[in-house]
């Protein structure tokens, strides 16, 4: 089966220096990129490097989005591509974070001979996603050392950096960052690094992607497609929001400054406190990510993920306290073993679980905060009709910094459909 290894970063001359030693490595490799500065104008430039081609495309979609790209060009090249090559690089453009790819890779149908499938009819064969047809080897992810750490923790937009020139994309460069090094199965940097002692950035990196493998770019051997790689490795499946927070097995203990909060509670946030408390994840913190409730709405199971400067929460679905038989066949093994295991005599299946990652931040004075925010025990007692009464700034979608919340009630955002947002 063809191998598919997906290469990403935001420093384009690094990436393609990866590019040349993996073409050094496999000359027959098949390099697919799409390039997207002009896709506010509806065009994407398609760069498609074997070991005689050097073949450069202008496509123009009717709709200029990140989607539109993937489903209308990308799935169709891969799904063509397989079978006849041994090896293919989808290398993302520098704007691009690899999970919503991957999700789609393994989740939107497409014709086995490289036609799109059209839902709205009934098309011929079987549509199948693309990681059916091609083995998804895993995400590659280039840094460079001395920018990394700043990017992954300041507030710069993407269009405030030239990484974007759509008008709505609000996204940060941390998110960007943070995102693309907490996916990887394996790290490039431009350079090697010190140890986490001295050097700030590896202790980040030790604890975002303990279990990915460290290359540098033009020394890079096999582990650049993937090769050799721990059987705990993601190999570019998604995460699941009801997984452990914490994969493969991250130092817990503080060095060089660096950290990780792992704050953990049953009781319910008063929303109120609780968005006074998020603040504490916005200064020195690289990353937080995690599920928690609040009281009043006591039966959705809330996501809470910020880089650097900004967060974002989202509704992700429902506690299996109080669901009916077929919620509960619905849900993965996992989380019914999990949920079983953790059953709380009042609160279910419900909890507080959260990852901080501090470099600068003190995470004792967050989980403070954090608690702090917590219903108190008169609060607790005076039970869910009190609580729905409380004042709740968040909506069903919040991002930080503040901005006007959806109203409680409106249109949910599943959290694996996030490449839409692009």
């Amino acid at each position: 089966m063809t191998e598919l290894v997906v290469l990403c970063g935001t420093v384009p001359d690094a990436v393609e220096r990866t590019v040349a030693r993996m073409r050094e490595l496999d000359p027959d490799v098949v390099v697919l990129h799409h390039e997207l500065h002009d896709l506010d104008r509806g065009r994407v430039r398609r760069r498609y490097r074997d070991r005689e081609l050097d073949e450069r495309t202008v496509l123009e979609l009717a709709h200029g989005c990140v989607t539109c790209t993937i489903r209308e060009d990308v799935l169709p090249t891969l799904a063509a591509l397989a079978g006849k090559v041994r090896r293919i690089v989808l290398h993302l453009d520098p704007r691009l974070e690899p999970e919503p790819v991957c999700w789609t890779l393994g989740s939107v149908p497409v014709e086995p001979n490289g036609t799109a499938a059209d839902s709205r009819s009934d098309p011929p064969g079987q549509p199948r996603p693309v990681t059916d047809l091609v083995d998804l080897r895993g995400v590659v992810t280039v840094l460079d050392p001395d920018t990394w750490l700043d990017d992954a923790t300041g507030d710069a937009t993407l269009p405030e950096r030239g990484l974007s020139t759509l008008p709505e994309d609000e996204r940060t460069v941390a998110q960007l960052a943070v995102g693309q090094v907490e996916f990887a199965d394996v790290i490039v940097t431009t350079r090697s690094t010190g140890p986490a002692e001295v050097d700030r950035t590896t202790a980040v990196l030790d604890r975002l992607a303990p279990m990915a493998p460290r290359q540098v770019a033009e020394r890079g051997d096999d582990r650049l497609f993937c090769a050799g790689l721990p059987q705990q490795a993601r190999r570019g499946v998604p995460s699941d929001v009801h997984e452990s927070l914490l994969r493969g097995t991250p130092p817990l203990d503080a060095v060089n400054g660096v950290r990780t909060l792992l704050f953990s509670a049953r009781r319910p946030f008063h929303p109120d406190r609780l968005h006074d408390a998020i603040s504490s994840l916005l200064d020195g913190v690289v990353r937080a990510r995690g599920r928690f409730w609040l009281a009043t709405r006591p039966e959705a199971v809330l996501w809470l993920e910020s880089a650097g400067g900004g967060l974002q929460i989202g509704h992700v679905g429902e506690w299996l306290d109080g669901a009916d038989e077929q919620a509960w066949e619905q849900v993965s093994d996992q989380r019914r073993a999990l949920a079983a295991l953790g059953w709380h005599p009042r609160w279910g299946d419900r909890a507080q679980d959260l990852v901080v990652l501090c470099h600068e931040a003190d995470p004792d004075e967050i989980d403070a905060r954090l608690r702090e925010a917590l219903l108190t025990d008169a609060e607790v007692a005076a039970g869910e009709d009190a609580w729905s009464a409380l004042p709740d700034p968040f909506g069903w979608a919040h991002d930080e910094p503040c901005s006007n919340p959806e109203p409680v009630g409106g249109d949910l955002a599943a959290r694996d459909e996030r490449e839409g947002e692009n």
